[in-house]
């Protein structure tokens, strides 16, 4: 909720939590992003006239930032000009509710919002075959964990995986085997990793994984036993039994400072596991 009102936001946080929902008041518009970085809401509820800056550059700047380019806004406002509500949605808002409201009108028009938003979000963010996060959502992602590592003096780790050889997976046993393959690192990685551990789909058969709270060497411990477990199962193609392994690089803030700087660290390092003859972790242990 971006209402500088302490009295209008309260009531609308109040009337929305009753409803079972999880809310964040922003009264200064200024801390606007930060503040969506750190609550990652599924709707945003805005006035239209705001003290530092109106609800339309508001929305116009959250609207520049590509993670919060699907993020509902709804704005809630006593302005009953047509032209205005008009110039608002057009500024990157997705409905106009206008005050004074029921609270019942309320609660039905963000649930409806944000369950339609996270039916949605589900179909663009997840890779089709593994159900992981997909390239685009996964870099979004490390910007947001570099950002909470940045507030909260806090390490974090990026690895990049490529399962080595896998050309001559598909080449020798076909695409739908190297598809299973693909799905059997998925679910491993799944097992092995924390819920607060975020996993995705690089591209191809390259997967990304960030793990919060995590100096990179306790990351490659873990990426170790990984690595290892990987390369002990078995996968079938018909009569025939093959294994597979995978290259690991692995890269961390506060080492590199931003989302850009870990992720090139890390894909050096994942350059020099191949090197190195493959079935590796290697750390980057270069500054930026």
């Amino acid at each position: 909720v971006i209402d500088d009102s302490p009295t209008s936001g309260f009531y609308i946080s109040n009337v929305l939590e009753e409803a079972g929902m999880v809310t964040q008041v922003v009264r200064d518009p200024l801390q606007a992003l930060d503040a969506l970085a750190e609550f990652s809401p599924e709707l945003i509820l805005m006035d239209l006239y705001l003290a530092e800056f109106s609800g339309f550059e508001t929305a116009a700047a959250i609207r520049q930032n590509e993670t919060y380019v699907g993020t509902p806004i709804v704005f809630l406002s006593s302005e009953t000009d047509v032209d205005k509500q008009l110039h608002a949605l057009r500024q990157g808002g997705d409905d106009f509710l206008t005050k004074p409201i029921r609270p019942e009108h309320l609660v039905a028009a963000v649930a409806i919002r944000a369950e339609r938003y996270r039916q949605l979000r589900g179909f663009m963010i997840r890779d089709g075959l593994t159900g992981l996060y997909n390239h685009s959502r996964i870099k979004q992602e490390l910007e947001l964990a570099v950002s909470r590592g940045r507030r909260q003096g806090a390490d974090l780790a990026f690895a990049m995986i490529d399962i080595d050889e896998f050309k001559a997976v598909n080449d020798t046993y076909g695409h739908p085997v190297g598809d299973r393959v693909i799905k059997s690192l998925a679910r491993l990685l799944r097992q092995r990793l924390r819920t607060i551990d975020i996993i995705g789909r690089y591209g191809g058969e390259e997967f990304a994984l960030i793990l919060d709270n995590t100096r990179v060497e306790a990351a490659l411990a873990v990426l170790e036993d990984i690595r290892a477990n990987f390369a002990r199962l078995a996968h079938r193609a018909g009569a025939h039994e093959f294994s597979a392994t995978f290259s690991c690089g692995l890269a961390g803030f506060p080492r590199f400072s931003s989302a850009a700087a870990i992720s090139e660290a890390a894909d050096r390092a994942l350059y020099r596991a191949k090197a190195q003859g493959r079935n590796c972790v290697v750390i980057e242990n270069g500054s930026s």
